[in-house]
């Protein structure tokens, strides 16, 4: 298996360009915009930040540490979201590494959980994510929400 390097990124990191062309060109069509606007305009505030997992120097994925995201759940954070990993990338645990680098992010910081909503079933769920409940985002889709409660 090749190794998966993943690291926070900053305001004004290096490779922000590159970061941004990732993500204008991923196949995730309904928030690569979004996440674009995100980037370029660094929102993220306090401890929210986002990751990216590279191999051999390629970025291959992203995901995101949030307050808020797209559900109106003020009371519920944070969030790992945005969770996005290459076609070609998938199945080679990219998302796990991405997910456990947030995680241990999230307990380094103060944080005892973690929350991801998702419309799969079994998926972060090996990663140690338990069903909480169905939530309804600001778009009037329904999702389910999962907790991780971290070490």
């Amino acid at each position: 298996m090749e190794s998966i390097r993943v690291d926070k990124v900053d305001k004004n990191f290096e490779r922000a360009e590159e970061l941004l062309d990732f993500v204008r060109g991923c196949s995730w069509v309904e928030v690569r915009d979004h996440l674009a606007s995100m980037i370029e305009h660094w929102v993220f505030t306090d401890w929210e930040t986002m990751f990216m997992a590279t191999i051999r120097g390629k970025i291959v994925g992203i995901c995101t540490i949030m307050k808020t995201d797209y559900y109106p759940l003020p009371e519920i954070f944070p969030w790992i979201s945005s969770v996005y990993v290459l076609e070609e990338y998938r199945g080679k645990r990219v998302s796990e590494k991405l997910i456990g680098f947030a995680n241990g992010y999230a307990v380094a910081i103060g944080f005892e959980r973690t929350y991801i909503p998702t419309e799969y079933i079994g998926l972060y769920e090996k990663y140690g994510y338990r069903f909480l409940r169905e939530i309804e985002n600001y778009g009037g889709g329904k999702e389910r929400l999962l907790v991780k409660e971290l070490d």
